[in-house]
């Protein structure tokens, strides 16, 4: 029992380091859609239906590679998660808009990756991050 409970003591002393394997994940999978979606443009034009919103792919597809990339590494995390919170908040009212309760889980996970990038936005990089290790501006 007392090995459990130092377990339990030792996690919650290590509550940064949760906090930025969080953040590092939603980086690197949202850098990750974004290098998919710069390797195949019709995969955007499938999810939105329109062919005229060529503009919007490059807005995309550069926000999810740069804001994914600043989040996982962490630096300039809060600029990062800004650039991602329209994207995502336009995934979960434009694109996903009657997908709730359906068999795909995009809204579902769009949703939850939208208040993932609104607490980064919140919390900043962490104690975990290059930004803090380097004393860059918090942004």
């Amino acid at each position: 029992m007392k090995s459990f409970n130092d377990t339990i003591d030792s996690l919650n002393n290590n509550q940064n380091s949760a906090y930025a394997f969080i953040r590092t994940f939603i980086g690197i999978a949202l850098f990750v859609r974004g290098y998919l979606l710069f390797s195949d443009p019709e995969a955007i034009m499938k999810l939105v239906g329109d062919d005229q919103l060529h503009m919007w792919f490059s807005y995309v597809t550069i926000g999810h590679l740069v804001g994914g990339f600043f989040m996982a590494i962490g630096v300039f995390t809060r600029l990062g998660a800004l650039i991602q919170i329209p994207l995502l908040a336009g995934a979960v009212f434009v694109v996903h808009d009657k997908s709730l309760l359906q068999g795909s889980q995009s809204l579902e996970l769009a949703v939850l990756v939208l208040f993932l990038l609104v607490v980064c936005f919140i919390y900043g990089g962490g104690k975990n991050s290059l930004g803090k290790r380097f004393n860059l501006a918090s942004y």
